[in-house]
């Protein structure tokens, strides 16, 4: 019997994995894929799933996200609203059962990074020889707009330039982690981890390779994505992993160009010669004059103000799930789908009773994952036998998934499945590692030196 729940686990575990990859080619195939390892969970651990405590804040927050339905200004918006949420808590409180140790982390991360280079080449394709899907595939989700949406803004089988570059932060700050934990292998003498590869430093130099390669291809598709959210977060990610390493010198650079691209959007003291300097793709970015024909209510502060007004009027209930929407188009007569700010979103639409208890779910888990980290480095018993490996990974995924918030506070992602799953699963990962902390059998040491 136990090996037959054996065999159920794996079976979803490459369902899992199956999903991950074809996610942001085909949502239709990757999302029946994690929704078939969903069912198969619940089915399978339903009593422990019910039984872990935070499961009950993430079904109170539902009953919450019900009671505002029920009372919303818009009711039937905030009822098709639901059908944003729902999976994503079913998801959190079932999959971290698949991340118990190290090597899952490490195998998800994997997944993305790998999936991520084919996406960035079709990009390229897109943007600079006009490739498109052709129709019979747009049935299926596999959908790809002739030089990118907008119009010469790389947005890949994504379909939109900013839900790519959603993708492509979390692919970058993954592939990165990643080649800095193999760079450190690199100078140990264990046996290899594929019997294929005798000699170890031999495989991990093509892992090497594959993540150079990776992060070559998505530092270029975030500039391709003219997304200036995306900019920023990637220039971040390069300074957290440069302070948690003590490089001090890549800190020294990325503010030098952080400055000089600043400088020459808005500094007046000599900007026309720093204009010249510094590509106008990114200055003009900045400062709007590549897209200077937008009306005010394109402006993020403009509906960020509404949203702030709409909280202020319902402050306890809000006015519910999807209600932005048709309050902005009554106020400003123009349809938006949201305030670009995920956190005012649900400030207005849920209340503040509602979005406190949502960010303390999701704080909790990132709470308990800084004190995983400052246990395993505390600790010098055998448990941890290389406890910077360990934390190196768990630093990765805390990166990758406050880019996320931060993304979010100036655009929403949870109405895109693929990458609003895509978030869901790193926290998913980080609640798992932080729950079970098997780290003495199936650490990511371990990984290194099993056949």
């Amino acid at each position: 019997m136990n090996q037959l729940n054996k065999t159920k686990v794996n079976l979803l575990g490459n369902t899992l994995k199956f999903g991950v990859f074809l996610l942001p080619f085909s949502v239709d195939f990757g999302a029946t894929a994690l929704g078939i390892v969903l069912i198969g969970l619940w089915r399978q651990k339903y009593k422990k799933i019910i039984s872990n405590p935070i499961n009950w804040g993430w079904g109170l927050l539902f009953l919450w996200l019900i009671i505002t339905s029920l009372l919303a200004v818009y009711s039937r918006y905030s009822w098709e609203g639901l059908g944003n949420f729902l999976p994503s808590f079913l998801m959190i409180a079932s999959f971290p059962f698949f991340f118990k140790d190290f090597l899952q982390l490490y195998q998800l991360a994997w997944w993305l990074v790998l999936t991520s280079i084919p996406v960035c080449f079709l990009g390229f394709m897109q943007l600079f020889f006009g490739w498109q899907t052709p129709l019979f595939l747009h049935s299926i989700g596999i959908k790809m707009t002739a030089y990118g949406h907008p119009d010469g803004r790389m947005s890949s089988l994504l379909m939109y330039s900013n839900t790519l570059a959603f993708f492509l932060v979390v692919a970058f700050t993954l592939s990165i982690g990643l080649w800095i934990l193999h760079h450190r292998r690199r100078s140990f003498n264990t046996p290899s981890l594929t019997t294929g590869f005798k000699n170890k430093k031999l495989l991990i130099n093509w892992q090497l390779s594959i993540l150079s390669i990776a992060i070559l291809f998505n530092g270029i598709g975030l500039i391709l994505t003219n997304s200036r959210s995306a900019w920023g977060l990637a220039f971040l990610a390069l300074m957290f992993f440069a302070i948690y390493l003590r490089w001090y010198w890549i800190i020294a650079t990325v503010l030098l160009i952080m400055f000089l691209v600043l400088w020459a959007a808005w500094i007046p003291i000599y900007q026309d010669f720093m204009r010249q300097l510094v590509p106008s793709y990114f200055w003009a970015r900045l400062t709007d004059e590549m897209y200077d024909d937008r009306y005010v209510t394109a402006l993020r502060t403009t509906q960020w103000g509404v949203a702030w007004n709409m909280m202020l009027e319902r402050p306890i209930l809000g006015w519910g799930l999807r209600n932005f929407t048709p309050v902005y188009q009554e106020k400003m007569n123009v349809w938006m789908g949201h305030p670009h700010n995920l956190f005012l979103m649900l400030l207005a639409e849920i209340g503040a009773i509602g979005t406190l208890l949502f960010s303390g779910l999701v704080g909790t888990i990132i709470a308990k994952i800084v004190m995983l980290m400052t246990t395993i480095k505390n600790n010098f018993s055998d448990k941890f036998a290389h406890p910077e490996e360990d934390c190196l990974l768990l630093f990765t995924y805390l990166v990758a998934f406050s880019l996320c918030i931060i993304f979010n506070l100036l655009d929403v992602s949870i109405f895109d499945l693929r990458v609003n799953l895509i978030g869901w699963l790193l926290l998913s990962a980080m609640a798992g590692i932080a729950n079970y902390q098997c780290l003495s059998s199936n650490s990511l040491n371990e990984m290194f030196v099993k056949k």
